[in-house]
């Protein structure tokens, strides 16, 4: 084995496990905090086809990654008016849950939540998740 080769493995391993350890966190944060500031995103949940506020799953401990790759989805999918923000933070999600990329949050397929609620609330527990994830690196 000749050295570039040598050298091609070690970048690669390295590569590989930086990626294990990605979460975005700082970009969810952001992202997160510009979604907080904007007041219309904070109504009350009503479970009622006929409210425009959604109510959103609040996860399970172990559950965080799957249910906010659903609530992102869902305020996507049910937005008058497509926000960017929203679609930006849907696909993180979703490309962390894929590709396995943040060990800090357990990989479950369902999301399994303790209660629902307005989208600030979801909002919140997103911020908090990736706060603590933050501090933890720190």
């Amino acid at each position: 084995m000749n050295a570039s080769m040598l050298s091609y493995i070690l970048f690669s391993c390295l590569l590989l496990s930086v990626q294990a350890e990605y979460c975005g966190v700082r970009e969810i944060i952001r992202y997160t905090q510009r979604l907080l500031d904007d007041s219309s995103m904070s109504c009350p949940c009503r479970q009622t086809a006929t409210s425009s506020c959604s109510c959103l799953p609040i996860p399970e401990h172990g559950h965080e990654l799957a249910c906010f790759v659903d609530g992102t989805k869902h305020l996507m999918e049910n937005s008058t008016s497509p926000n960017p923000v929203i679609t930006r933070l849907y696909l993180t999600f979703q490309a962390l849950l894929d590709r396995s990329l943040c060990k800090r949050l357990a990989h479950g397929d369902q999301c399994q939540y303790e209660a629902k609620g307005n989208v600030k609330e979801f909002l919140e527990k997103i911020m908090t998740t990736y706060q603590e994830i933050d501090k933890f690196n720190a």
